[in-house]
């Protein structure tokens, strides 16, 4: 059962709604970071928000989440984009924390007070950003108070992660719905009736029930129309490349202490952890290169 993303709308446009499946997206993050369970859900419902916002993205529109909180897993950074691909890390993966009162991981004490950003790069000269003060520290109710706030859209959003007890992610899901305007007092009546019926979304998952079928629970007793379904997956866009500019970037007195001090350079992706290994003769040509482009911005 791969992940994937399904999008619908009203029947008379009066709500759209989005709701995904990411349980292997989210159980590749776990694996590659290490997290230990409170982290995985963490960054798992990020991840998972970061698909569903993603999904109204075009072409090479790319969004990101960052969930800035004084918790003891930092920061929380997710970047999506159009294709439903979507990276993400949690600062400190390996946190521990007692479950809450009803048996849940404690993901708001974890994650703490702070804010979130989440910034949309649509091509044009500026990046645009909205924050918002974190509500809760749970994702869910912090993305749904930022579109609410910051995007002028009235949004129910409910992420879902549950993981086993040998660290795995036994199911992961989202469900999006956004209303729009000029929607009726019945419709609204509606869905917030199927919403407070609406059991633990990772529990859903887990029996098996697909985000059709999680769609169908929450318009009960409204027309919607199903628009596509798209797979979603973690990617990441980082390679030996990029890595190799990085080191140049950082110039020639660090590159050169490396080179002094290791004899060669290990380097990870933030996002997903993969490791690039640059040996003796790599750093001295990278050293040629830092040398080569300052000449030709002295001579310039």
């Amino acid at each position: 059962m791969h992940d994937y993303l399904v999008r619908g709308v009203a029947a008379d446009g009066s709500f759209r709604i989005f709701a995904a499946r990411t349980t292997q997206t989210v159980e590749e993050a776990r694996r590659r970071h290490g997290c230990w369970p409170v982290a995985t859900a963490a960054l798992g419902r990020t991840l998972t928000a970061g698909l569903l916002l993603g999904a109204n993205l075009k072409g090479d529109d790319i969004l990101t989440i960052r969930v800035l909180g004084d918790g003891p897993l930092g920061a929380v950074i997710v970047t999506a984009n159009a294709k439903g691909e979507v990276r993400g890390y949690v600062q400190e993966p390996q946190v521990h924390l007692p479950a809450t009162a009803d048996g849940k991981l404690a993901v708001g004490a974890a994650v703490g007070h702070g804010y979130l950003h989440i910034t949309r790069d649509l091509g044009l000269r500026e990046p645009f950003t909205g924050s918002v003060e974190l509500v809760a520290g749970e994702i869910a109710e912090d993305i749904a108070h930022y579109l609410t706030v910051s995007e002028q859209t009235p949004s129910a959003v409910s992420l879902g992660v549950l993981v086993e007890t040998d660290n795995s992610v036994a199911a992961a899901g989202g469900l999006l719905l956004q209303l729009l305007p000029h929607a009726g007092e019945e419709v609204l009546e509606q869905l917030e009736h199927n919403l407070a019926g609406l059991p633990r979304l990772s529990s859903l998952i887990k029996e098996g029930e697909t985000p059709e079928d999680i769609i169908k629970r929450v318009t009960e007793g409204l027309a919607v129309k199903l628009l596509e379904a798209r797979p979603v997956s973690f990617a990441c866009t980082c390679s030996r490349e990029k890595l190799e500019n990085l080191l140049v970037g950082i110039g020639k007195q660090e590159v050169s202490a490396m080179l002094a001090e290791q004899g060669e350079a290990e380097i990870s992706c933030h996002f997903c952890a993969r490791q690039y290994r640059f040996q003796r003769e790599d750093l001295q040509k990278i050293l040629e290169r830092i040398e080569k482009e300052n000449k030709g911005g002295s001579n310039a």
